[in-house]
């Protein structure tokens, strides 16, 4: 046994070890830094907004250009990072917000928190004191409790609050968003505060200009049309940044209804297309937009079970996913959901006897060849309309009223008995994590 003291451990050991010192010097130094990058990568982000009107504005996320390619949910987030997505975007904070954050960094995806801020319209009053500094604190500890994770983007201050039947332009509602996007600021210099609203008029991007100037980008939910919102905004003087905080296709309340009141859905293929011209007619305004979030990543009951969902109720992405990707990167995804290829649907949009049978077919079309498997159902209309997004109850299916002919979209549809309003789902699944969902509605007299 050596016991080396004192000097330099080479010039006792000499020449011939020298050699041994040098490498674990470099090695030492190599994992030094490998340590440091991980905690940086593992810290708080840094995300701030360079640029201006003329040059351009740019979103620096920890230093490196940020284009905002996302989607409103909580759930997929593998399905999102493996297809170019790179964020996501929720409505408020709630037990689930630090597993929200965990999982979206593990997957590499940052996030723009949603901090829900009262509706008028769900009797919040901006001119009551103790509901405004109930509001507050609760902005406050939300604050607090999530700025230093690494997966933070921004802050989505309140979501339609303003109101998606008025104007939009309340000064009072404007002055307390101002005075909540400032405290943040003073909170968390860190990531930019983003306020979301429902679509945009002159008034209400005045009013914002006016009486929220602490307000850094403006989010703004949007369907029919969603492509145009940049051009709406600079007719309308807005000089800062904004997002597309919501779109996808057009929404219940803006196609064509059936003779019975009746929204008439549009087809998955139309969905897709949709989909991808509004991701790509975003995206393509690089000087004022930071980018968008389509909706909705995952699945829900609003006007129809499918009429806003990416995803089936049980998971499978659609098409709409698809485009998305393709509007991302240029490619589809390794995997692609089948798509519509032909219907025949004689009863669609039409008032029929109860108890007559139809044929009915709808053939999709899968691009990787694999077999799929069609699922035939009868559901009543939604008479738990709402509006603005809120939960709705979804309709009951009507027991043993049609049945699948064939396995490759054949169908023998029975019109109930029982006068009303229905609408007659297929959904498509390839087996391989991809699917596709269409309805018809039709009314029994």
């Amino acid at each position: 046994m050596v016991i080396l003291s004192g000097g330099n451990p080479a010039q006792l050991l000499g020449k011939k070890y020298m050699w041994y010192f040098r490498w674990v010097t470099i090695l030492s130094i190599f994992s030094a830094a490998i340590h440091l990058q991980a905690l940086r990568a593992d810290g708080p982000s840094t995300v701030v907004i360079q640029g201006d009107l003329e040059t351009g504005f740019q979103l620096m996320k920890n230093g490196e250009p940020f284009v905002i390619k996302g989607a409103g949910g909580t759930k997929y987030f593998d399905v999102m990072a493996a297809n170019g997505g790179n964020t996501i975007r929720t409505w408020g904070v709630g037990k689930d917000t630090r597993d929200i954050l965990d999982r979206a960094h593990a997957k590499g995806l940052s996030v723009t928190i949603g901090i829900w801020l009262g509706h008028e319209r769900h009797n919040f009053d901006y001119s009551d004191p103790k509901q405004l500094e109930g509001q507050r604190l609760a902005v406050e500890s939300a604050v607090k409790k999530f700025k230093d994770h690494p997966a933070l983007l921004s802050w989505g201050l309140g979501n339609e609050m303003e109101g998606i039947q008025s104007r939009g332009d309340s000064s009072l509602i404007w002055k307390e968003v101002n005075l909540l996007a400032k405290k943040i600021k003073e909170l968390d210099p860190n990531h930019p505060v983003m306020t979301v609203v429902a679509n945009v008029n002159p008034d209400k991007v005045n009013a914002i200009m006016e009486h929220a100037p602490e307000v850094e980008i403006l989010g703004v939910n949007a369907y029919a049309g969603a492509q145009n919102i940049g051009k709406n905004l600079k007719s309308y003087g807005w000089q800062k940044p904004y997002a597309v905080t919501e779109y996808g296709l057009p929404g219940p309340w803006e196609v064509a209804h059936t003779k019975w009141d009746a929204p008439i859905e549009p087809t998955s293929r139309e969905k897709a297309g949709f989909y991808y011209v509004a991701t790509k007619g975003i995206l393509e305004d690089t000087k004022q937009c930071m980018g968008a979030y389509a909706f909705v990543w995952g699945n829900k009951q609003e006007a129809t079970a499918s009429w806003f969902g990416m995803f089936l109720p049980t998971g499978e992405k659609t098409p709409r996913v698809d485009a998305v990707a393709k509007a991302w990167t240029g490619e589809w995804p390794a995997n692609r959901a089948p798509i519509l290829k032909e219907t025949v649907m004689p009863m669609a949009n039409e008032k029929v006897k109860g108890g007559r049978n139809f044929a009915v077919m709808a053939q999709y079309k899968d691009a990787d060849g694999d077999t799929l498997t069609y699922t035939w159902e009868v559901v009543g209309e939604s008479t738990d309309r709402k509006i603005g997004g809120e939960a709705e109850a979804a309709p009951e299916q009507v027991a043993n009223a049609v049945r699948a002919l064939d396995a490759v979209g054949n169908a023998l549809l029975t019109a109930p008995t029982k006068p009303g309003a229905y609408r007659l789902f297929v959904t498509v699944r390839d087996g391989k994590g991809s699917g596709c969902m269409d309805n018809w509605p039709f009314y029994v007299e």
